[in-house]
């Protein structure tokens, strides 16, 4: 792994998002080194299901070596960004590195996006990385190696990153497009504005929560895969390099980290692809089919070769649901609270109802009476294997192989009950 240099000691980091995740990742890392860390963050008070507060993140920044300020800020909101900077100043004098983590995320089609979510991500994503950068950057222009980083993708112009959530990939690369503008605009003043993104999904408390099990998380790297190649990027000269779309791996093998598997949540694993690179599902499942390995989110054919080709269910959808049925309860009904729609294509295409909302619950084929809280989209064969075990719902959504439109959180009860049915072996 990239080793500390002590390069940023003393050095004031004012970082959005770093409750928890890549964000505290980060902190952590440049904390080692005795930076001074600005928690700009929303979360004050714990949330039920994730782990970490800006003031339990500013307690682990203090142990590994830097000094901390967490600050209530949600960055959607200008003055609450400008307080936060100028307590920021305050305290430490300056500040000479701003890194735009907080992210807001819906993959949700054009019709299935209300504006209310669209502002959101996009108040978040692309104005509060524009509004941090430019109350930060007259202090940046003062600042020691000036450095912004934002946590965004490279801008990849291919309609397969659009046509399935248009909204959060405009959003997400207003993030981007924030450092290329800018990067040339402040050239002159030695700022370094650049870009890092993860080459595979990275497993944090977040994506837990979204239901990925054992499954998931080995196909994953961990935070400090970012963590590092930020460290990296930040100790470089501001002067000779900035408006560069950085990928964590590529900026640490430059670096001369010649082992990247210490990152794997699982040694050796191979790893789900994230959005917005040009290596898709397909190509990525056909690299690890050569390499003996069958993808979680693919099937693959006979001899190793991953197929491009839809194979045919072992069971169906029918079988799958008449052992759901044998679930349902007025307990399971009060646990879930929702119905489910399926929409299935390939093989055995038609729509599936789950009700666990109403009664005792109810499953069968085609639309449910109630109307559907939460609607997924699929293959007729990824269900049955969602279902069966054989892969999991969160990698088969990270891979693009299912579209969920409605209740999110929804979606991630149904993880938790097919891993009871797979425990039941129904």
């Amino acid at each position: 792994m990239a080793a500390n240099t002590g390069k940023l000691l003393g050095r004031t980091v004012f970082i959005t998002g770093a409750s928890r995740g890549i964000g505290k990742a980060i902190a952590l890392k440049l904390a080692k080194d005795g930076a001074n860390i600005i928690i700009a963050a929303k979360t004050a008070e714990p949330h039920p299901k994730l782990p970490g507060t800006i003031y339990t993140a500013a307690k682990e920044v203090e142990e590994a070596g830097g000094k901390a300020l967490p600050c209530v800020v949600d960055i959607r909101n200008e003055d609450e960004v400008r307080k936060a900077v100028s307590q920021a100043v305050a305290k430490f004098g300056g500040i000479d590195i701003l890194i735009n983590n907080a992210s807001a995320i819906s993959l949700t089609g054009t019709l299935q996006t209300p504006m209310k979510r669209y502002d959101l991500m996009n108040g978040i994503n692309a104005r509060g990385t524009y509004l941090c950068s430019q109350v930060c950057l007259p202090y940046l222009q003062k600042g020691t190696n000036p450095h912004i980083l934002n946590i965004s993708p490279p801008l990849n112009m291919s309609p397969k990153w659009f046509k399935g959530h248009v909204a959060y990939t405009m959003a997400k690369y207003g993030m981007s497009m924030c450092a290329l503008g800018m990067a040339e605009e402040f050239r002159e003043d030695g700022i370094a504005i650049n870009t890092l993104w993860p080459r595979t999904a990275i497993y944090t408390a977040a994506m837990e929560m979204l239901g990925g099990g054992s499954e998931v998380a080995k196909q994953c790297r961990k935070p400090e895969i970012m963590a590092d190649s930020a460290y990296v990027i930040l100790t470089k000269d501001s002067k000779s390099f900035t408006g560069n779309f950085c990928i964590d791996d590529e900026i640490l093998l430059q670096h001369g980290v010649t082992d990247i598997s210490t990152y794997d949540c699982v040694p050796g694993s191979k790893l789900l692809p994230d959005f917005f690179l040009d290596v898709g599902p397909d190509d990525l499942a056909n690299q690890m089919s050569s390499q003996g390995a069958t993808p979680a989110f693919y099937k693959s054919a006979p001899g190793g070769k991953a197929s491009t080709a839809t194979p045919p269910p072992a069971d169906g959808p029918q079988k799958t649901f008449q052992a759901l049925k044998l679930l349902l309860s007025e307990d399971l009904v009060q646990k879930i609270n929702g119905v489910f729609q399926f929409e299935l294509s390939g093989s055995q295409p038609g729509t599936w109802h789950l009700d666990l909302k109403n009664g005792a619950g109810s499953a069968g084929s085609g639309e449910s009476p109630k109307g559907a809280d939460c609607t997924l989209i699929m293959d007729s064969a990824l269900f049955t294997d969602m279902f069966a075990g054989k892969t999991s719902a969160t990698s088969a959504f990270m891979a693009g192989k299912l579209k969920i439109q409605g209740n999110l959180a929804l979606a991630m009860k149904l993880e938790k009950l097919m891993q009871q049915m797979q425990k039941a072996k129904l």
